[in-house]
């Protein structure tokens, strides 16, 4: 299976983070990795595979050098698994008229627009009561088929909606799940179509983290077929690249002589300060366990930390041929050119010229094409997690990323061949002696 085709497959597994974890995992699991429990004692061997999921939604996997000595080196691929969407809250359940609606809030900066009119659908966690109050049992639950709508205004009533139309998160993005019959109870018709789903009754659920998705698949398109469109673009093409990075480096082909590890964190569109998130300690814990556990002391895993490299991969903004006035007027990385390395002068990326120069040599010796992104000086540009996890992991750090466009719709566009610059810039990433 060709890069982009096995990321399509990826993407329409990975409707919420929790899936994206999930799935990763079982990718895992066929090369080989051995899970690990984040609260338990771990038994390392030189030449392991290892993984560990974090709170279900943020995951982190390593391979160990056979020839693993006290100092070594340490490399590191980040990416994140949640994306722009909407979430639903507690008690969702809302009528009018006849129409059954459920209550949801915007989670990270989607753009809103782009998703009236869809299909979408469902996927998250539930969590059930379970035989002790302090260990309630948790499902996984995706609803695999269209489920709800948010439908646009006609423009016969809505003269102004060319014109460009702000729409109020709280009144114009409500789904609508069906009609109210006489067997639904509108006061618990979402619990109960819940509870049906899992087989339990309604009141076993006590809670639930669940994230409207376009239920759309992706697909090619272009008249060669150039162009992959899909959902979850940001920030599944870097979660993609960062498995076939490490799962490249458990092969038993690598660098005996290093630590390779992913940390695929969640909450990234919402600031990453959580406990499963970039912004936090989560790292530093893992990596003390870690090498704990290969009886190397924390002062000399704090001396490879120092001398190690990461790249942190995430989306980068492509230039758009209806808008070029958006792009830098000398940097501007085109959609089949290959990935782009993320520059910015008020650090949002953290990519420097020493990560550069790393970067730029590795592709040379690898022939893998890349482009440089830089932001317009009067635009300030977005964000990602490069910067807040080299504030925890004061480590050399490279941020790059696939060129798309419409990032943050709920529906993106790429260069179907870019995804194979990025999964080959992983792979030599931690092959690389």
């Amino acid at each position: 299976m060709n890069a982009a085709n096995e990321l399509l497959s990826f993407i329409k597994k990975g409707t919420s983070p929790f899936h994206v974890a999930a799935e990763s995992a079982k990718i895992l699991d066929a090369a080989g990795f051995q899970s690990l429990d984040l609260c338990r004692d771990w038994n390392l061997q030189r030449g392991g595979r290892y993984y560990v999921t974090v709170y279900g939604t943020s995951l982190f996997a390593f391979h160990i050098g056979e020839k693993l000595e006290t100092s070594h080196s340490l490399r590191i691929l980040s990416a994140h698994t949640d994306h722009p969407c909407l979430r639903i809250k507690p008690a969702p359940e809302m009528t009018s008229k006849s129409f059954l609606k459920v209550n949801v809030e915007c989670y990270g900066g989607l753009i809103r627009n782009t998703w009236m009119d869809r299909p979408l659908s469902v996927a998250g966690r539930v969590t059930l009561k379970g035989d002790s109050v302090f260990a309630p049992r948790t499902r996984l639950v995706e609803i695999s088929r269209p489920l709800l709508t948010i439908p646009n205004l006609a423009i016969h009533v809505n003269r102004e909606i060319n014109s460009g139309q702000e729409l109020n998160p709280q009144n114009d993005m409500l789904p609508i799940a069906g009609l109210l019959e006489d067997d639904l109870n509108q006061d618990t018709f979402f619990y109960d179509f819940l509870a049906d789903e899992l087989g339990v009754p309604p009141e076993d659920i006590l809670d639930f983290d669940l994230y409207v998705y376009n239920a759309e698949d992706g697909c090619l398109l272009g008249l060669r077929n150039e162009f992959l469109s899909a959902p979850r673009l940001d920030n599944l093409t870097s979660v993609m690249a960062c498995l076939k990075g490490i799962t490249a480096a458990g092969n038993g082909d690598v660098n005996g002589k290093s630590v390779s590890l992913i940390a695929l964190y969640d909450n990234e569109e919402v600031g990453s300060q959580t406990k499963q998130g970039a912004d936090s300690m989560i790292t530093t814990i893992l990596l003390k366990k870690l090498y704990a556990a290969l009886g190397i002391s924390e002062a000399r895993m704090y001396d490879n930390l120092l001398a190690g490299l990461m790249i942190s991969m995430d989306v980068a903004h492509g230039y758009h041929p209806n808008r070029p006035d958006k792009n830098d007027l000398t940097n501007f990385p085109q959609a089949g050119g290959g990935f782009a390395l993320k520059i910015n002068t008020s650090q949002r990326y953290a990519t420097d010229s020493a990560a550069l120069g790393v970067i730029q040599q590795l592709c040379a010796a690898h022939r893998i094409p890349y482009q440089k992104y830089v932001n317009r000086s009067d635009i300030p540009g977005g964000s990602t997690l490069g910067s807040l996890s080299s504030a925890w992991l004061p480590m050399l750090t490279a941020d790059v990323g696939v060129p798309v466009l419409a990032m943050h719709s709920a529906r993106e566009l790429m260069a179907a061949g870019d995804q194979d610059s990025l999964n080959r810039l992983a792979m030599e990433f931690f092959m690389e002696e």
